[in-house]
């Protein structure tokens, strides 16, 4: 990931109020969570499993601070319960920005049903989302999910591709 989409991915997070982030790393946002643990205005808690990071970003919410969960996209196989009982059954909002693994360029076998699935399950769960792959729309691409999962109480997702993370 460089530098500019790291810095892009901040602003976005600081632009719609985000003051805690959850993630379990991934190595297509392996220059971004150094980034986020040393940024002073922003707690990072790093999680063992998506679904835990899901749960903690509700809790957050709950606490009327607002979170993100940052993940690979096979995390959303992981967190599909916690993220159905929260939103579906308490409205209570869970933003994501995921890496597209396994969209047209991937060079790994095993990243391939990453991006096969993705997209499906997020149709089938309701939750909308937008894929980036330019630098300069990320930044409002956070923001814009954030303002309609609070709006809506319920989740979002953001999902960034191509040279963004290549």
């Amino acid at each position: 990931m460089k530098q500019a989409a790291v810095d892009a991915v901040i602003a976005g997070l600081k632009a719609a109020g985000v003051s805690v982030v959850c993630y379990l790393p991934d190595s297509l946002f392996k220059e971004l969570y150094p980034a986020l643990d040393a940024d002073p205005d922003i707690r990072t808690i790093r999680v063992t499993n998506e679904g835990e990071g899901a749960a903690i970003c509700g809790g957050v919410f709950l606490s009327g601070k607002r979170a993100a969960l940052v993940m690979e996209n096979s995390g959303l196989r992981a967190s599909i319960e916690p993220l159905a009982r929260m939103g579906m059954g308490a409205g209570i909002p869970v933003v994501m920005l995921m890496s597209y693994r396994g969209d047209l360029g991937e060079n790994n076998w095993w990243a391939v049903p990453h991006g096969m699935t993705m997209e499906p399950l997020l149709g089938a769960m309701r939750i909308p989302y937008r894929v980036v792959d330019e630098q300069a729309k990320v930044a409002q691409a956070i923001k814009d999910a954030f303002t309609w999962s609070y709006a809506a109480y319920y989740h979002s997702a953001v999902a960034l591709t191509g040279d963004l993370v290549r």
